[in-house]
């Protein structure tokens, strides 16, 4: 049985969901699957979701990547994810925590230039000071010039999706920092291609 104290190995996770809205969703889906290199994270997969886990900087890099192939093709895509660190028992497959910090796609990821629209939340938990570690994140906003504005429990964050992603693996970053045993959280859902007119 798993305790409830939390793990040492600060293995990074993202549960998440790719929605193209198209009628060849399978198509898209599975051919952005085929250009990511998923090799250095832990992967499953079932009928809701993915789950990766692993270094952060390869997490993110996989996230990324998935979505960038995906919007790519110009449909309207959609990426809801959580992203987890410091989670109470999670230790499971943390030996990809031993490697490297080369990022496998990233040299793919930053030649495509896709505009996304996204909003994102992070739960810097057990945190008295949770609200001034959410706040110090719009510096990381405004510096990478994806900011747009606070809404209604989230944060917008508009731009090139390859500037959306330093935004939020920064933010997500920083805020697990303040404490080298903190759970932090994050939630994302990031659009390209949407035929709506933006509402910034």
């Amino acid at each position: 049985m798993q305790g409830l104290s939390c793990g040492t190995s600060r293995i990074v996770g993202c549960r998440f969901s790719v929605y193209p809205m198209t009628d060849n969703f399978v198509d898209v889906i599975k051919g952005a699957l085929k250009e990511v290199d998923t090799s250095k994270v832990w992967q499953h997969t079932d009928d809701v979701s993915t789950c990766i886990r692993g270094r952060s900087e390869h997490v993110f890099d996989v996230t990324k990547a998935i979505f960038i192939h995906a919007a790519k093709t110009g449909v309207h895509v959609v990426f809801n994810g959580t992203f987890s660190i410091g989670c109470p028992g999670d230790s499971e497959a943390d030996t990809y925590m031993s490697e490297d910090d080369h990022r496998l796609n990233e040299e793919g990821s930053i030649n495509e230039k896709v505009e996304v629209a996204s909003q994102f939340a992070l739960y810097p938990l057990n945190n008295p000071d949770y609200m001034q570690v959410i706040a110090d994140q719009k510096e990381v906003a405004d510096k990478h010039g994806t900011f747009t504005k606070g809404v209604h429990y989230a944060s917008r964050l508009d731009g090139d999706t390859n500037d959306v992603f330093k935004t939020l693996e920064e933010a997500f970053v920083n805020a697990s920092s303040t404490n080298k045993h903190s759970h932090v959280t994050m939630t994302a859902a990031i659009s390209a291609n949407s035929p709506s007119k933006k509402d910034k």
